[in-house]
Parts: C-alpha cells; structure tokens; sequence
C-alpha cells in the first residue's frame, strides 16, 4: 500500500514535469516576433542549449534559478514559476503536500519554532545543515534536492503580493550549535534582514518564559484570504493539518500569548545581532 502511494506521487511529479516541458517548448516555438530555437532561447537565458534540451526532454532536473529567467525572457507572466512551484510541491510526500498548497495561497503565515529557524526563513547553508544532520546517510544528489525544495518554497516571501509572515522562535533557537560558527552568523544575519521586510515580524520568546500549549513541538498557523485558518503540526515522520474550529481557536489564542510574551522585534532584533556578533 505504501509503495502505491510513493508511485502516485512519482506519476504526478512525471506528469507536472512534462507539462513544464510541453509549455517551454510551445512558448519558445510560439515567441513573438520569431519562433526561437534551443540554442537562442539559452542564450537569452544565460544557459547551454543542453540544458533546455534537457528540460524540454525531461532529463535531469530543473536549475532552480532557470523558471523566473524564462518568464522574463518569454513574457509568460509567472507561468514557469508557478509550473515549477507546483513539481516541488508533488516531490514532497502527501502527507505534507497540502501544507505546501496552503502556504501557496496563504494570506498570513504563523510560525512557532523551539528548536530551529523555521524553513521560510533558513539559508542554503543552515538548511543543508540541518538535512545531513536529519539524514546522515543521504547522498548529496538527495541533500540538493531537499535543499532545492528547501528554497522553492521560500518564493512566496518574493511574490507581488506575498504573505504576511509572523515567527517566534524560543531563543534556544539562537544558540543551538547545529552548524559552524560561520554558517550561523550568515544565517543570523538572514533572520534580521528577513525581519526588515514590512511582511515579516521576528521575535524571540525568553528562555525564562512559562509553558504553553506548544511547548513540544513546532506549529504553523496558516490563514487563507477567506480568513479561514488551518494548523499544521509535525514530528518524526508525521504531518498533520488541524481545522476543528475549537482546536484552532484554542491555537491561535496561544499564539497571541507567545507573541505577548515574547520580545518585541525591535527587541528581538538587537537579541540576534548580539548573538550574530558574539560569533565574528
């Protein structure tokens, strides 16, 4: 029964894939004021003409940086980005792909994380920290891959109209030696400019802070444009989307007591700069 399942998912990201490939190959051929071939299309782009070909065959995969140069090239409005968007999504097992959809759609984005910085706002670096760590036996093929995921989530902080992000992190967050000293001063450095944004709020619950229905494990509160909001919790292995209404409720009070009880941002702020700076 598992393996059916894994197969589904293998067929639906074949089948995503293949759509990318048809769309690539019909603008390119359909490109005003000329059709384009392989060759001028990766000019215009910045690549080999083996890697279209690839694309366009459905060999190898996808360079991550590829979709947004095709749509500014060909004019297709995002097009690529959503395509390539939707097969990372069908990459991730099931359990955790409908996740990825409401965060796809999400108006706001709550976070609680006790143990690392939540994936929205890791770095290259930390983040494939943090997967050879999960999995120390993975090979780099499957390392990038997840931190190639990794990233293509991160791109709904880049949209026209991205969402607004809210993340408190315990400040054991800050001082967990997860990675080198170096790694993590980048990936400080990240969480403070993440918080420049006027979409993203940071901030650090005290370590001397009371328990709280959380306490355990890492929440996201995902809110769509309709203002209906799901609760995403997981452990080892394990995935689960909450919408009974008492439950989310009962989530997004406790939510607004961490926010309390946490440090404001700008407080926050000057807390990871001064972590960030006692590891120069």
């Amino acid at each position: 029964m598992g393996n059916d399942g894994l197969d589904a998912g293998q067929d639906e990201v074949r089948d995503a894939r293949r759509q990318f490939a048809e769309e690539l190959k019909s603008a390119r051929e359909l490109y005003d004021p000329r059709p384009l071939s392989q060759e001028a299309l990766a000019r215009l782009v910045g690549t080999s003409k083996s890697t279209i070909s690839r694309v366009e065959t459905c060999h190898g995969r996808i360079p991550p940086e590829l979709p947004a140069m095709l749509d500014e090239v060909l004019g297709t409005d995002g097009k690529f980005k959503r395509l390539y968007e939707e097969i990372v999504a069908r990459s991730f097992p099931s359990l955790y792909r409908q996740r990825m959809a409401l965060e796809r759609s999400a108006a706001v984005i709550r976070e609680w994380s006790p143990t690392i910085i939540p994936g929205l706002l890791q770095t290259a670096d930390y983040a494939r920290s943090i997967f050879k760590g999960n999995a120390p036996r993975a090979g780099e093929d499957e390392v990038s891959t997840l931190l190639t995921n990794r990233l293509t989530r991160q791109a709904i902080l880049d949209r026209d109209a991205p969402p607004d992000v809210r993340v408190v992190m315990c400040q054991s967050v800050l001082l967990r030696q997860l990675c080198s000293p170096e790694v993590m001063r980048r990936q400080l450095k990240a969480l403070l400019e993440a918080g420049e944004r006027s979409t993203v709020r940071v901030q650090i619950l005290p370590l001397d802070a009371p328990a709280h229905l959380f306490s355990d494990w890492p929440v996201s509160l995902i809110t769509t444009p309709t203002h209906q909001t799901s609760v995403c919790v997981e452990n080892f292995k394990t995935a689960g989307i909450i919408e009974e209404p008492d439950h989310v409720r009962a989530a997004l009070r406790t939510y607004d007591e961490l926010t309390s009880e946490a440090l404001s941002a700008r407080e926050s702020a000057r807390l990871i700069a001064s972590q960030m700076e006692s590891l120069s």
